[in-house]
């Protein structure tokens, strides 16, 4: 039996832009991921999405669309990988169907994932019962892949343990085994991938703190000259603090030269107006093949990766399938 080197990895969108932050937590291990050799599949969570959308549902299909393009962009090879929209893949609907059927409610009211999400369903009289079981098509979404493992980050890692214990609830339950325990797959540099936002703050669209991956240089020089950096530098000569200046922290993870930009801005031989320069040409030298690969792709382009993505993941989740109807008798 050939090793497994499948990985299934998924980001909702909420929102049709994605920032930095996005990719610095998540795109550029998948990019590596890739790179070495796994056989990705990039998911884009339009039905996750739904769970704070109420309202706005009628921009599901075209966020998700540019989401893909902003996949594409930071490097995930259609070729190579399956790009495609969760909703295209109707078992993930069945299998979230049928694993609801015996996933205990304890789990999820006590799960850290429904706790987060209640914040963000605003206007709405009723919480939803998508929100409740997020967890459990987040699980299905996994384990319809049989993945040797899934990106994420230390600190979302217990958000993916209830999907173990569905898993192996499943076989238990059945007597099978065809849900092996899926690995996390923690990026080596966590540092890197912990990008605040321009205001220091966590990086979100809610907070108008974003630098977008679709963001013109000129908009990108704009939002870095607004940055957050050291309140008490009014002056040149003045000791910085990088650990809490938005600029600094950008430096650490795009410059070659940070550790000096560092030593320079509390010593006072820098001003924060030399670090938004450099910081802005850095940025906008860094992300610019992504933004010309992006512009390259045109509506037809994109459709026609999610298609053929969508092909290459209905491949393994109807094999997946097969295999859940037969255990649980359905015919």
């Amino acid at each position: 039996m050939s090793e497994n080197r499948r990985i299934l990895s998924g980001m909702r969108s909420t929102n049709p832009k994605l920032h930095i932050g996005n990719y610095e937590g998540a795109l550029r291990n998948w990019v590596e991921l890739q790179e070495s050799g796994h056989e990705m599949f990039c998911m884009v969570a339009d039905w996750h999405a739904l769970t704070t959308m109420q309202g706005n549902s009628g921009e599901a299909g075209y966020n998700a669309r540019e989401v893909a393009k902003d996949f594409v962009a930071a490097g995930i090879d259609p070729a190579r990988s399956a790009v495609f929209i969760q909703s295209h893949v109707k078992e993930h609907a069945e299998l979230h169907l049928l694993l609801s059927m015996i996933t205990p409610l304890g789990w999820l009211e006590r799960n850290p994932t429904y706790k987060e999400k209640q914040g963000e369903v605003g206007g709405v009289e009723r919480e939803p019962y998508g929100l409740l079981g997020y967890p459990v098509l987040q699980t299905a979404d996994i384990l319809l892949y049989r993945p040797l493992g899934v990106p994420v980050g230390r600190d979302q890692a217990p958000h993916l343990e209830i999907g173990n214990d569905i898993g192996q609830r499943f076989n238990r339950l059945f007597e099978v085994e065809i849900f092996g325990p899926y690995k996390y797959l923690i990026p080596a540099d966590e540092n890197r991938a912990k990008v605040p936002g321009l205001d220091m703050r966590k990086m979100s669209k809610s907070y108008d703190n974003c630098i977008y991956l679709t963001d013109t240089p000129d908009e990108t020089a704009e939002k870095i000259k607004s940055a957050f950096t050291t309140p008490s530098k009014l002056r040149k000569t003045d000791p910085g603090i990088p650990e809490g200046c938005a600029v600094c922290q950008y430096l650490k993870i795009y410059s070659p030269f940070w550790e000096t930009q560092w030593s320079e801005d509390i010593a006072g031989e820098r001003g924060c107006m030399q670090n938004k320069k450099e910081l802005t040409e850095i940025i906008n030298e860094y992300f610019r093949p992504m933004r010309e690969r992006r512009a390259a792709l045109s509506d037809g382009d994109i459709e026609d990766i999610l298609i053929s993505g969508a092909d290459k993941a209905r491949a393994v989740a109807s094999e997946t399938m097969s295999m859940v109807r037969k255990a649980m008798g359905l015919y």
